[in-house]
């Protein structure tokens, strides 16, 4: 592939939730320095060969395989360390490009790994479409900036300490979906977890971003949708007793503050009842 840097037509797309501003493709990139930083998100793949990737005051070497990421307007620079220094990149932008990369596991500029070495298959494809710059062809580009980030959840090598934690986090896991039934202690869960009630706590915000009780209480209303479904016939009391909920007040009160209305509802809405 040839070099290329591909301008997007942002008029239109700027209406979209996430658009793609600039796509490109070095075969050598050349030092790169912004104290000010990039008025858009960027992602960038190293294709081949290694450089050196400040953000603000941290100094990260990027060889193949790597991603590194650039929060707007946050001082960077790159500079390659081997002759040829092969990147892809996109910047992008939207309302919802924030919570696009947060949803992947990235919160703020820095590194990442991949599983692979080969370029991301949606990246690829935006460099591979004609530089058509009407609105099909940008639409298309959205498209599928959006398949980038929602697969770089899967693409991306967890941290080794991350990794560990969501191991050592899935027998709880597993626990807790076993017996949703029946009360659960916090106690409970640290002895399943092999660890203090206090650490578990930690463990759960780093994992799986939630209190204990919150997740347990989300698995619950999962579980109540599941048996409004499956036991038509129940009256909510029951269902609430089945999904774990002490008393029917508390499941009320608990399914409308995550759903947004009261079970009868969302039962009748859904042609349940």
């Amino acid at each position: 592939m040839d070099s290329k840097m591909i301008f997007c037509e942002v008029e239109e797309t700027s209406l979209l939730p996430l658009y793609a501003t600039t796509i490109g493709y070095w075969e050598h990139q050349e030092e790169t320095v912004r104290p000010a930083g990039f008025p858009d998100y960027q992602l960038h793949q190293v294709l081949g060969g290694k450089g050196e990737v400040t953000i603000r005051d941290k100094r990260y070497v990027a060889g193949p395989g790597d991603l590194f990421f650039l929060y707007p307007d946050v001082p960077h620079s790159y500079t390659p360390l081997s002759r040829e220094w092969e990147l892809a990149w996109i910047s992008f932008n939207g309302r919802e490009a924030a919570q696009m990369l947060l949803y992947a596991g990235i919160r703020e500029s820095g590194m990442g790994a991949l599983r692979a070495e080969s370029i991301l298959d949606p990246l690829e494809a935006m460099l591979t479409l004609s530089y058509g710059d009407d609105l099909q062809d940008n639409l298309e580009r959205s498209k599928l900036l959006y398949a980038l980030l929602l697969d770089l959840k899967h693409c991306l090598v967890p941290a080794s300490n991350e990794a560990k934690e969501l191991e050592r986090m899935k027998p709880v896991l597993r626990y807790i979906e076993l017996h949703l039934h029946r009360p659960l202690l916090l106690k409970e869960l640290a002895e399943v977890a092999e660890v203090s009630p206090q650490y578990l706590c930690r463990l759960f915000q780093r994992t799986v971003r939630e209190r204990p009780v919150a997740y347990i209480n989300k698995q619950r209303v999962n579980r109540s949708k599941q048996l409004m479904f499956s036991s038509r016939e129940q009256r909510i009391y029951e269902i609430a007793q089945r999904a774990g909920f002490e008393n029917v007040s508390y499941f009320c009160a608990v399914f409308k503050r995550i759903t947004g209305m009261q079970p009868e509802e969302w039962r009748r809405l859904h042609g349940l009842d």
